[in-house]
């Protein structure tokens, strides 16, 4: 946020020739869409929204960017758009409504669940078991966690580390994938068994890919919101009793 703040002088300076040059500070959304479209034919457009700068919008672009531009798309604002009182970035924010998925239509059969207590909060991890930070949140944040359900999604990353897909395979193979990752990520076990049975690994990474993941870990909440990181354990009970 501090190097965010640095630059919010030259960010406001340009929304505000921005809003100044726009004619139609009242424009239609409709027309502010087509205009941008008009300007960047290639990039598909999800909606566009007014912001609280008058004369400035939203556009969401590619699915999850997020740009701003004015009524005749003649000027394009790319960063963070600041609010000064609150102190946060909208823009940030914005992006984190915008990544949250459907927690419940989650395909769990690809993944091996760990019940804690009850079981009654859920989260999901995509990760890697050549990941160091992925052993860091094993090894300290999810270690102390109770009355949760961990279902653990084997995701690894192949042009990071060229071993993971054989481990991977390795701890979907074993008779208790659960004990074999735990004993693997935390107690630094060694994986004897095979490598070779059917395994849902492919489609895994099609669904990270589909989810816009491209690190490990990645958590994944119920109420939609992901994650990434290897993040201290109290955010991740703060999370866990999000609503």
């Amino acid at each position: 946020m501090k190097k965010k703040m640095k630059s919010l002088a030259l960010a406001s300076t340009l929304l505000m020739s921005l809003a100044a040059c726009t004619q139609a500070a009242g424009a239609n959304l409709d027309d502010v869409k087509k205009a941008f479209m008009s300007q960047f034919p290639s990039r598909p457009v999800k909606s566009v929204a007014a912001t609280p700068v008058k004369g400035i919008f939203e556009v969401v672009v590619d699915g999850k960017q997020v740009v701003y531009t004015n009524a005749d798309a003649s000027y394009l604002f790319v960063g963070d758009l600041i609010d000064t009182k609150k102190k946060e970035s909208l823009t940030e924010k914005r992006v984190s409504e915008l990544s949250k998925v459907d927690f419940n239509a989650l395909p769990f059969e690809f993944a091996f669940k760990d019940v804690r207590g009850k079981g009654e909060r859920k989260m999901a991890v995509f990760t890697d078991p050549d990941c160091p930070f992925c052993k860091k949140l094993e090894r300290e944040s999810l270690k102390d966690l109770d009355n949760v359900t961990i279902y653990t999604f084997l995701y690894p990353l192949t042009q990071l580390h060229p071993d993971a897909m054989r481990k991977s395979k390795q701890i979907w193979c074993a008779q208790d994938r659960a004990a074999a990752w735990t004993g693997f990520m935390r107690d630094g076990k060694p994986l004897t068994g095979p490598d070779n049975c059917d395994t849902p690994l492919e489609k895994v990474q099609q669904l990270g890919q589909k989810l816009g993941i491209t690190g490990t870990p990645a958590l994944i909440f119920a109420n939609g919101q992901v994650v990434p990181g290897a993040i201290d354990g109290s955010d991740i009970e703060q999370l866990l009793n999000a609503k």
